[in-house]
């Protein structure tokens, strides 16, 4: 697999086990009036397409069918994950290991000085000490200004935490791409087939000479609010670009054959979990995974600041869930 503008915690150090976590699920957290219902069908998974990348598996195109289910029309928030943390006293992968990876244009200077590894293969990733869901750039760094911005630096690990406190779980590959394609039909982006439609920008991707110089024509250089841009057909924001988004199933370049696929949830084991929905560091000249039927995979418990994640719920009652924004 092509190396991704997300970057892997086993290239730098050994995966350690994680321990087991009993949590206790939320009492106080309602979740929430804001779930998207879906009522769930058939539609065409992935792409034929030469825009993209072969070797990730993004074809054979398919005929799958999924249940009703409930998504979260955002991403859990740093307000969200802050208020797990707090009920809880949850710590995540990137505490354990006192580091995780930042994007070198996000850093300050003073960070900058203090960071002795990159990673080879996409040296645009620095490993900063003290990097965390709270302190997105290093120990000099907060989230105050941005609760509404995607929380990051969250392993699969963490995001599977949150989601059996909250009473919800992430979704599967086939659920997220169902619900990001908001009913159109094998059409590349969650809106249609031009990235700038009408010449606005659509979500937050990269713009200018990838990884040295970001023009920010759509806003940003990090992170945008999770209600940034309009919402997919579906209602769904930020289906592209943002955050990378983790999923529930392993990741594979294969898939089962069907005629219809029904409710697929990928092969029973794997090394490391899919993630869709591309982040802010992509670009058409290296990372084109913003498109919808993009995928890659990551270990368990890698993090960096361009990785989050969306709950989804198997019925379609609203009950329980995130405290609105």
């Amino acid at each position: 697999m092509q190396p991704c503008c997300a970057a892997q915690r086993g290239q730098i150090a050994v995966q350690e086990e994680v321990p087991s976590v009993v949590l206790k699920q939320s009492e106080t957290l309602l979740y929430p009036e804001r779930m998207m219902d879906l009522a769930g069908g058939d539609f065409l998974m992935g792409t034929d397409g030469d825009e993209g990348f072969r070797a990730d598996g993004e074809g054979p195109v398919r005929k799958v069918k999924v249940n009703p289910f409930s998504i979260d029309p955002y991403t859990v928030t740093n307000r969200d994950f802050q208020q797990f943390v707090k009920e809880t006293g949850y710590v995540t992968d990137a505490e354990r290991y006192g580091w995780s990876f930042v994007f070198h244009l996000l850093l300050s200077e003073e960070e900058k000085r203090k960071v002795t590894t990159v990673v080879q293969q996409t040296p645009w990733w620095f490993v900063v000490e003290g990097a965390d869901w709270a302190h997105p750039e290093g120990r000099d760094s907060s989230i105050t200004g941005r609760m509404d911005h995607p929380v990051v630096h969250v392993s699969w690990n963490d995001a599977d935490a949150y989601c059996r406190w909250a009473g919800v779980r992430l979704p599967t590959e086939a659920e997220w791409e169902f619900a990001a394609r908001g009913g159109l039909v094998q059409k590349l982006y969650p809106w249609g087939d031009e990235l700038t439609a009408q010449g606005t920008y659509q979500c937050n991707i990269w713009q200018g000479t990838f990884p040295d110089k970001n023009t920010c024509e759509d806003g940003y250089l990090g992170t945008a609010p999770v209600d940034a841009y309009e919402p997919n057909g579906y209602g769904l924001y930020n289906v592209a670009g943002n955050v990378w988004e983790w999923c529930a199933d392993w990741f594979s370049p294969h898939h089962e054959r069907s005629e219809v696929l029904v409710n697929p949830t990928g092969p029973p084991t794997g090394e490391m979990k899919v993630m869709k929905g591309g982040s802010y560091l992509c670009h058409d000249s290296y990372c084109n995974r913003y498109r919808v039927a993009a995928r890659t995979g990551n270990t368990l418990d890698s993090s960096s600041g361009n990785i989050g994640f969306r709950c989804v719920k198997d019925d379609t009652s609203k009950k329980g869930g995130i405290c609105p924004l």
